[in-house]
């Protein structure tokens, strides 16, 4: 299981992105939610949507699989 969290700072295009522990934009975070350990990414992103909204998604660096947009 891995280490999630979800950015609260929306991008330009309005998501707001979640990341996996290692990504190179995870520990950079300032205004963030952790959102624990997850077995999948898909639930780590459903979990942040819980939190954040619709506009939550994977981090086309770390968690591509979830990355929709």
């Amino acid at each position: 299981m891995a280490k999630y969290r979800v950015n609260k700072n929306q991008q330009s295009n309005g998501d707001k992105e979640v990341h996996k522990q290692g990504c190179i934009y995870y520990s950079g975070l300032t205004n963030f939610r952790e959102l624990g350990e997850h077995s999948t990414c898909q639930r780590a992103v459903s979990a942040a949507k819980l939190i954040v909204g619709n506009n939550a998604d994977g981090c086309a660096v770390c968690i591509p699989a979830c990355h929709t947009s």
